[in-house]
Order: C-alpha cells, then sequence, then structure tokens
C-alpha cells in the first residue's frame, strides 16, 4: 500500500472580487505558467501580417487543429478573421528578437517582415525559417471570449524543424530557455 503524497498549501492573495478573480490575480496566476512563444502570420488581400503569440495550444489530432488566441485590440486582428488562414511558427530559443519584432507596436507590418528568413507555406502564409516546426491552418471557427478572439485552425500542412534546437519560452513575464526556466520558478 502507497502512502498518500503531501501536497503544499497554496499561498493566498487578497484580490478575490465579488465576482470571481480580479484581472490583476489571473494574470498573477497565468505569469506562473510557461508557454512556448510563436510567430504567428497571415496572408490576403492587404499582403501579410503577423503578432507574437504564447497562447497556441493543440486541440485535437482528428483532425489536427490547434488554438489561437489574439487580441482584438492588435491592428491585424481584422485581417486574420477575413483571410481565415495562418501560419504558426513555434520558436527555437535562438528567435527572441523575432518574438520581439513581432510584439512590438512601434514597426510597421513592412518592418516586421523585412530582412526575416521565410519559407512559404502552401496556403501562402510565411513561416520563420529554422523554427522548431510550422503548421499552415485554415481558420475553421472563432469565437469571441471576453478581449481575445479564439481562433479554431485545421492544420493542413506541418514542417518540423532539423536538428536539436530548444524552444523559446514565455515565464513569469519574461522570454527564457528551459533551462533558464527551471531556475527562475517564483514556487508556491
Amino acid at each position: 500500500m502507497s502512502k498518500a503524497s503531501v501536497v503544499a498549501p497554496v499561498r493566498a492573495e487578497s484580490a478575490q472580487q465579488a465576482d470571481g478573480v480580479s484581472p490583476a490575480l489571473f494574470r498573477n496566476g497565468m505569469a506562473c505558467l510557461a508557454s512556448g512563444i510563436s510567430v504567428v502570420t497571415t496572408f490576403g488581400r492587404n499582403g501579410h501580417s503577423g503578432f507574437t503569440a504564447s497562447s497556441v495550444s493543440s486541440v485535437t489530432d482528428t483532425p489536427p487543429t490547434l488554438l489561437v488566441c489574439i487580441n482584438r485590440a492588435v491592428s491585424s486582428c481584422a485581417e486574420f478573421t477575413h483571410n481565415r488562414q495562418l501560419a504558426i511558427s513555434l520558436l527555437t530559443d535562438q528567435q527572441e528578437h523575432l518574438a520581439n519584432r513581432f510584439s512590438s507596436g512601434k514597426l510597421s507590418r513592412e518592418e516586421r517582415f523585412a530582412g526575416v528568413s521565410w519559407e512559404e507555406m502552401s496556403n501562402g502564409c510565411r513561416a520563420v525559417s529554422g523554427c522548431l516546426a510550422a503548421f499552415s491552418c485554415r481558420i475553421s471557427d472563432i469565437h469571441e471570449v471576453g478581449t481575445h478572439n479564439v481562433l479554431y485552425c485545421v492544420v493542413e500542412e506541418m514542417r518540423l524543424g532539423s536538428g536539436n534546437k530548444s524552444p523559446l519560452l514565455w515565464f513569469s513575464r519574461s522570454y527564457h530557455t528551459s533551462k533558464s526556466c527551471l531556475s527562475n520558478s517564483p514556487g508556491i
């Protein structure tokens, strides 16, 4: 017979609201979740557009489907909704500069795409060369949730990167490698 595990109590914060958890407390909790960083691009009548995302997730493998969340306040949100297609590039820990480039509100669309090595996917969208993996997708459904659109994306093409590379992670409100993420854990 095995002994039951002892679980340490979770540190409580007092930012509860009458209707649940406050946005600030929620963001603090989500800062404890390490997420892979991706550059998400689309292509349509207005050319190429893209943004950095930490909110890409697998939904199912039958059919292969991902979800991507995009803030509706992002200037390119309407293009993703209209184009109904995108490419997702899972970034390596050597591609932080691209994550910064595609999250900057100071750069124009042309500046974001200039000087980057790209691979064109079957749907015309661009994937970052040398990324961990790239997915070419058709947006099958869009749901509005709070400030964001949740894009459900059926994978129509996938390319795996080569070599032994590590992911770029977002953890505790900054970029990390998988090694640095372990040493910077805030703990409970």
